[in-house]
């Protein structure tokens, strides 16, 4: 095994120690798989960065500095050929918030939200929190991948300026659109003359060596004028706690419309977030590298393992880190509540909206993700 391999075997005792992820079980033996942070030590440079910041006493109101500005723009550049303006930028404590933001911009009570099923929870909540409704679109399953059905996108009664969330690397499918899609996708939205919220948390996180990212606003200047693009390097460097993301926004007024929906309501990321964010986009990489190998070699093991056992069926990410399976044919009620009687703690796909589904969280230690995938089979051995 190579030292790599070794750094991201030996992974931190996150017991009794404010995890969410690890708190949920307390005084339980069930293996944690559900909620999408990683088990893993963050990059060497970056816990040296945290040490010093907390060794240095002050934690006051943080400020954005322009080195992590130029961090942003420099990568936007070097991996998608983006150019973007520094004042395009809104700095952001997180995502979940974002997602409700883009709907408060939405002034017309006659606006709809529209989204893709399954998808990560809050794209299918936050519009109810405007009173705004929410129309599901279920991807297309085509050889085991999903992606649009554009079919069904024709059919959709859309108004001018209504809001559509994509999400991208997609969670919890783990599909990362082709530029032809998005493509194809950017022009459906011009011709509807809608307005899009693209959450691209996942966009570091591409599992194959030749898979490539295209964020949606870089498309064209008709498609970025219509986006909101939501990034953060919290995913990618395994920073969730620092809270710090950020909006791509070139339309100057629709830009205005999401800073005032902010006002009063949500705060600048911390001052350590913002200084550990911009360690990570400068000295991060090579840590990154080797964890996508990592998380490669754990997405292979549990699709083969999973693939194996009796009314499961595993759709293979090509990005994130997180598994989808297919446990319909489980004669259980609930696979969630199955799994977690057998000691595996995962993710319910009803919370997704497509009841009967799992979402794994493969970013853990491979002894660990063994352990859960004995503990799965074992119970199925009865049924």
């Amino acid at each position: 095994m190579s030292n790599s391999g070794r750094f991201f075997d030996e992974v931190p005792d996150r017991r009794n120690t404010a995890s969410l992820k690890w708190g949920k079980y307390a005084g339980k033996d069930v293996i944690p798989l559900w909620v999408a942070d990683m088990d893993f030590r963050s990059a060497p440079e970056i816990v040296r960065a945290a040490v010093e910041a907390a060794e240095f006493g002050n934690y006051g109101y943080g400020k954005c500095p322009e080195s992590l500005i130029e961090a942003v723009m420099l990568r936007l550049r070097r991996l998608y050929d983006w150019e973007i303006e520094r004042h395009w930028l809104v700095w952001l404590p997180g995502m979940v918030c974002a997602l409700n933001l883009a709907c408060r911009t939405l002034e017309k009570e006659s606006s709809q939200v529209f989204t893709h099923t399954p998808v990560y929870p809050p794209f299918l909540s936050a519009p109810g929190n405007f009173d705004l409704p929410c129309v599901r679109i279920p991807l297309q399953l085509r050889n085991d991948r999903f992606s649009f059905d554009f079919d069904a996108l024709n059919e959709l009664p859309t108004k001018p300026s209504d809001l559509f969330k994509l999400c991208n690397p997609h969670n919890p499918v783990g599909t990362a659109f082709t530029r032809e899609e998005l493509e194809c996708f950017a022009a459906w939205v011009c011709e509807r003359e809608l307005l899009v919220c693209s959450d691209e948390i996942h966009c570091d996180l591409l599992l194959e060596p030749d898979l490539k990212h295209f964020p949606l606003a870089s498309l064209s200047p008709e498609i970025s004028e219509r986006t909101i693009t939501l990034m953060a390097p919290t995913k990618t460097f395994n920073l969730p706690g620092f809270g710090c993301s950020f909006a791509v926004i070139s339309n100057g007024e629709l830009r205005r419309k999401f800073k005032k929906a902010m006002a009063g309501i949500v705060p600048d990321p911390p001052a350590m977030g913002f200084g550990l964010a911009d360690v990570a986009y400068r000295y991060g990489d090579p840590w990154l590298g080797d964890a996508i190998d990592y998380l490669r070699e754990n997405r292979d093991f549990a699709f083969s393992e999973l693939s194996r056992m009796k009314g499961l069926k595993p759709f293979s990410p090509s990005a994130t880190y997180l598994l989808w399976i297919d446990a319909r044919d489980l004669p259980v009620d609930s696979p969630c509540s199955f799994f977690e009687d057998a000691g595996v703690g995962l993710s319910d796909g009803k919370d997704f909206g497509t009841p009967g589904f799992l979402r794994m969280n493969l970013a853990c230690s491979r002894e660990l993700l063994a352990q859960a995938l004995e503990r799965m089979s074992s119970s199925l051995i009865d049924l």
